[in-house]
């Protein structure tokens, strides 16, 4: 039997045309199969319809093709008609099942009055659905509900797609994507969703255990398409491959460009869209796991990131074109630091490989056109757009800014520079003053940093724990200790002015 030729729209269940009631139309053979589909609609009258079937087709007939044999006359064919019919039904009915046919749908009137016993004898001995098309039901009024009924489904399908990928997106931009696109796409599919990595081990996975021998399979299957040492004269791997073990629907798409990555899936069943669903997540995981192959490549970037930020800038910013940059500074909404693959998803969301992932913050490095914009599952703080030589200003921004933007509650906070009083003192006499009037408090630097996170914040004390992390009476108690080195009362404005002026040039 050839194989069908799938038209670019989604098929319809036989049992979903059946229960058109403005059909009517009755199975009255064959198997009553809820899975059976029907790709399109054929009419032909031919004696051996074969030559003109594609597969798949729901073939419409009145039988006019029948030989008078079957009882024109109006009386019952003798044995030897019989006989001879049932031959001919018989070689009838499986050509259409060898061409590839779905269903046959047989009209009564105006040729026949009801349809011929050994048709229905030769569907049910082929396995072919027949159908009985009442009189007042036009052969185009069924083409055309197998038209609508597509053009519904493809409605439906083209909303899944949009909304999954809507919320693949959405996933990806999390502190923990690989998870949670992994998630998500179980959820979609109905199914279970599994990375491997390049070595073949299970690195995360989420949804229904499909079971032991499903599992197994579709391990096996991801080493299809993983690229392996073959090098140019090896042969070439597939991208993508299914198969179908113990009843469940298998699928493994290759990540990336040899990356070793591969995205396995797991379903109950195929449903239309579900390839274009489990390919949109395999191109967001391509771009999460592209530079963890062995985590070189988050190494490299946090090294250069620490060079540029801590190293001389003119050593560095020939390397970067003299453009200016803003530094990111960035947590995790979560409990706990951000890993390196949500890191580089940070990245690649703020659009630069220039991330930093030590520590509880990350930072990132980002050309200042690309303005940063708040993103779901992190904080961010962002400093004023900064040259080559003052990148190390804008760290301290960065980092003064995600700590009011936590404070406050607030996604994303900037750094503003702007004129002020401030910079009508002149640079070395601003810096001598405030080293004389802040030397009792500069010896303890967790005083110094209390100080100016208490005054940015207007003295509130619940605001300023947030921001630093400790218990708000350890607020309490390091700013009633400032108050006592400074010798000062830090409940006057002119007070708090001065210290904040001060604060700013050490």
């Amino acid at each position: 039997m050839p194989d069908p030729a799938v038209p670019p729209t989604p098929p319809v269940r036989l049992s979903a045309l059946l229960a058109r009631e403005d059909l009517a139309l009755r199975r009255i053979a064959g198997p009553d199969d809820p899975a059976a589909v029907v790709h399109w609609v054929h009419t032909s009258e031919m004696a051996d319809p074969y030559p003109y079937l594609l597969g798949g087709e729901l073939l419409l007939t009145a039988g006019v093709h029948i030989p008078d044999a079957a009882g024109s006359d109006g009386g019952p064919p003798c044995s030897s008609e019989a006989e001879s019919l049932g031959d001919y039904f018989d070689d009838y009915v499986a050509r259409i099942v060898a061409a590839g046919g779905a269903a046959l749908g047989f009209g009564v009137a105006p040729v026949h009055d009801t349809v011929p016993r050994a048709l229905v004898a030769a569907c049910e001995t082929h396995g072919l659905p027949l159908l009985e098309v009442p009189p007042q039901t036009t052969f185009s009024g069924v083409a055309r509900a197998v038209w609508q009924l597509m053009a519904q489904a493809r409605l439906a399908e083209l909303r899944r797609v949009t909304e999954a990928q809507r919320s693949l997106t959405a996933a990806a931009s999390r502190p923990d994507p690989v998870p949670s696109v992994l998630r998500q796409l179980a959820q979609r599919l109905g199914g279970r969703a599994v990375l491997y990595g390049p070595e073949g081990a299970e690195i995360a996975g989420a949804g229904r255990n499909p079971g032991e021998e499903a599992s197994s399979a579709l391990a096996g299957l991801a080493g299809v398409v993983r690229p392996t040492g073959d090098g140019p004269a090896g042969p070439p791997h597939p991208t993508s491959a299914t198969d179908t073990v113990a009843g469940t629907h298998l699928a493994a798409y290759a990540l990336g460009a040899g990356h070793g990555f591969v995205l396995g899936v797991a379903t109950p069943e195929r449903a239309p869209g579900d390839h274009t669903v489990a390919s949109v997540a395999a191109v967001l995981l391509s771009l999460l796991t592209g530079e963890q192959q062995s985590g070189t490549g988050t190494a490299r970037s946090s090294a250069l990131v620490r060079l540029l930020l801590g190293a001389p800038p003119e050593e560095v910013a020939p390397l970067l074109g003299g453009r200016r940059w803003v530094v990111v500074h960035a947590r995790p909404d979560g409990q706990g630091p951000a890993d390196a693959v949500a890191a580089s998803a940070l990245g690649a969301a703020l659009g630069s490989a220039l991330v930093d992932p030590a520590g509880d913050v990350v930072r990132v490095l980002v050309p200042a056109e690309r303005a940063p914009a708040p993103l779901p599952g992190w904080t961010l703080g962002v400093s004023a757009a900064a040259a080559p030589e003052d990148w190390p200003a804008a760290d301290t921004q960065a980092a003064r800014a995600l700590a009011r933007a936590r404070a406050t509650r607030t996604p994303l906070l900037r750094h503003g520079p702007r004129p002020a009083l401030a910079d009508l003192v002149p640079p070395g006499e601003a810096a001598a003053h405030a080293r004389a009037l802040l030397s009792p408090v500069t010896a303890h630097p967790a005083l110094t940093e209390t100080l100016r996170t208490w005054l940015s914040l207007h003295g509130s004390w619940d605001r300023t724990a947030v921001a630093l992390s400790v218990h708000r009476n350890t607020v309490r108690q390091r700013i009633t200790r400032c108050a006592t080195l400074l010798e000062t009362d830090l409940e006057d404005p002119d007070v708090r002015m001065e210290l904040w002026f001060a604060l700013r040039h050490i």
